[in-house]
């Protein structure tokens, strides 16, 4: 689409500081791959709080909401919708855990978008998965879901299937002529964005699509970090970046450059976090695995996850749940039962 035409790329111009930015994200990218190999306990754990703050920001950027508790047991497939918000709220939790599954082996096509959004909306009176039928606008919203700036009209809905096939089309032969994913990526979202090509959902379709695009480039810190999240914290430079890029893009004259620069700075924000909650989960993880380890040395009957929660208050589940796989590799418990029934059993080492 606009973005992705090859004259519009070739015109394109990067400062020092532009240049210098991408060099920094390419060498993120080379360090999370050596934590991946040393560190797969720590990024377990933080994978699962991305899940949950991904899920929850995402939603929230659109007024949909629930309470804390209720969050956490649809995240983790424990309770069932009891309403609207909450039927989208698990259909963006199974989209997500869908993209950090298969990642780079899902396909970038026009099908997989429509899945995606079929899988927001797949426990909704609303049949996803199809096209805008009538033209649409852009806007922010407020907490509740209130509109709060219209920021501009989005692609007839009459040229939006041509618009999305040419879009796939672009990117792909960006990417294969070359050029760097982290110019072509945003670029991407920045067109889908344009494009808006759903009645309801775009905006989160986005931020799937986003998640996608940077797992085929090798740019994974959004499997640990939530990119969602700090889209949230930062979201009037959200806004205010796709407004100012926005301006003149049905004719190609747009500036993408204040959309670049916003989705450069949340990725290098993104992979700051994730060295420095590496280093500090590490310290903080050795301190409360032992508590659960002590925790464990105390008991003399079976007992369950839940119980070990009561006795490490603080200590999350996820923790305790990898204290307990450790412990069970190195022969020490073993497991009576499958899921939130099992029970564990210390094993006698003197034997």
């Amino acid at each position: 689409m606009h973005s992705l035409q090859p004259a519009f790329l070739a015109d394109l111009g990067f400062g020092a500081r532009d240049v210098a930015t991408l060099r920094a994200l390419g060498e993120y990218r080379g360090k999370r791959v050596l934590y991946a190999g040393q560190r797969p306990e720590t990024l377990a754990v933080l994978h699962a709080e991305a899940l949950i703050e991904s899920t929850d920001s995402s939603n929230r950027l659109e007024g949909i909401t629930t309470p804390a508790v209720r969050l956490m047991a649809l995240i983790e497939h424990i309770t069932t919708p009891r309403d609207r918000s909450e039927q989208e709220i698990i259909g963006y939790r199974d989209a997500l855990e869908s993209i950090h599954k298969r990642g780079r082996k899902m396909p970038v096509t026009v099908n997989v978008i429509r899945q995606l959004h079929q899988t927001l909306y797949h426990l909704t009176p609303d049949k996803g998965g199809q096209w805008k039928v009538a033209d649409n606008e852009f806007v922010e919203k407020d907490v509740q879901g209130n509109i709060t700036r219209v920021l501009f009209k989005a692609l007839p809905a009459k040229a939006t299937p041509q618009a999305m096939d040419d879009l796939i089309v672009g990117y792909k032969q960006a990417i294969t002529e070359g050029n760097d994913p982290m110019v072509i990526i945003p670029l991407a979202v920045l067109d889908f964005v344009c494009i808006h090509p759903f009645r309801n959902g775009s905006g989160r379709v986005a931020r799937l699509l986003t998640l996608l695009l940077l797992y085929h480039a090798g740019y994974e810190v959004g499997q640990y970090i939530s990119l969602q999240r700090l889209c949230e914290k930062y979201r009037e430079s959200y806004y205010d970046a796709l407004e100012l890029s926005s301006q003149g893009w049905d004719q190609g004259e747009h500036d993408v450059l204040p959309w670049l620069n916003y989705f450069w700075g949340v990725l290098v924000e993104a992979y700051k976090e994730f060295e420095e909650r590496v280093g500090q989960f590490d310290g903080a993880r050795r301190s409360k695995s032992e508590h659960v380890r002590e925790a464990v040395g105390r008991k003399v009957s079976p007992f369950k996850i839940v119980d070990l929660e009561r006795d490490c208050p603080g200590v999350s589940r996820e923790t305790i749940r990898l204290v307990l796989r450790e412990m069970k590799a190195e022969g020490l418990v073993r497991a009576e039962g499958r899921g939130r029934g099992a029970r564990w059993i210390k094993v006698d080492v003197r034997r």
